[in-house]
């Protein structure tokens, strides 16, 4: 995997070996933050990147002008990937790695953030149906911050009434639904 744009452009990244992640493609990420340049201010923006995987999203908006990036992951071998690729890309200054269960971990969370990221695996209906009412009703995401999940195609996402569905883009198997608070 490679970084698309910014800082980092065309910078390899690893992936976590095993199958329990499902890293975003080039393809669906480049076409993503396309979408999200024309909606977000990155630069200096503080990031979520939740259920991280590689970190691929999250070093994605870093390289675009994302000052802070949180990551959080709980797969032993992600965390691993993820330390890797924030060591090889020199962000140490600018990552946070937080170990441990995304539905845990937002109860203790601090901070706010412009772009919050959520990559669950595909069989997490949690992710679907809880975690936008989650999120949205926190203090995490700043006022006309966005949201984005990726899901299966296949899977639509619950949208509760404290924001507005922006867009589905859809990228092959993947979908990212992008939502902004009011």
């Amino acid at each position: 995997m490679r970084i698309i744009a910014g800082t980092f452009k065309s910078r390899t990244i690893i992936a976590p070996k095993g199958t329990l992640t499902r890293p975003t493609t080039d393809r669906a990420r480049e076409s993503l933050f396309n979408v999200l340049m024309l909606q977000l201010e990155l630069e200096g923006a503080h990031v979520l990147d939740l259920f991280a995987g590689s970190g691929a999203l999250g070093f994605e908006a870093l390289s675009r002008g994302a000052s802070r990036v949180v990551f959080v992951e709980q797969d032993r071998m992600a965390l691993e990937a993820l330390q890797t690729n924030r060591m090889q890309l020199r962000t140490e200054q600018s990552v946070e790695v937080v170990r441990g269960d995304v539905y845990r971990k937002l109860e203790v969370l601090s901070g706010t953030f412009q772009l919050i990221l959520a990559d669950a695996p595909y069989g997490d209906e949690r992710a679907r149906i809880e975690l936008p009412t989650k999120i949205l009703g926190s203090e995490l995401l700043e006022r006309e911050g966005l949201l984005v999940i990726e899901h299966r195609s296949t899977d639509s996402i619950v949208v509760p009434e404290l924001c507005e569905r922006i867009r589905t883009l859809s990228a092959g198997e993947a979908s990212f639904t992008i939502l902004k608070k009011h």
